[in-house]
């Protein structure tokens, strides 16, 4: 007899768990819904703030190299590594044609 009231509680517990999963799975689709409204005006505003901080950072990076005085460059030497990938893209953005520096060549 013990069992059977453990299947039904079971089976309570499941149906509860269900219904709060749907819940949930609603209250999930008007927050993804609110938050598109509210960002979807500013994302190009948000890319373009976050490319800017990017150029900076990438500036900070090479700015031993491209003649400018650093005085972390001794800790930005390790982030060069990380960056060469997307060097291409900054000068390019930057306006310079070619690759300002005589040990990168990409292009």
């Amino acid at each position: 007899m013990s069992e059977e009231s453990s299947k039904g509680s079971d089976s309570k517990s499941g149906n509860s768990l269900r219904k709060n999963q749907k819940k949930e799975s609603w209250l999930v689709r008007i927050e993804k819904g609110l938050h598109d409204f509210y960002v979807t005006p500013y994302r190009r505003s948000f890319a373009r703030a976050q490319r800017d901080e990017d150029d900076l950072f990438m500036l900070l990076v090479f700015a031993e190299s491209l003649g400018v005085p650093n005085p972390a460059a001794y800790y930005t030497m390790e982030m060069l590594p990380l960056i060469y990938d997307r060097f291409h893209e900054w000068h390019t953005r930057m306006g310079m044609e070619r690759s300002p520096l005589d040990h990168i060549s990409c292009c």
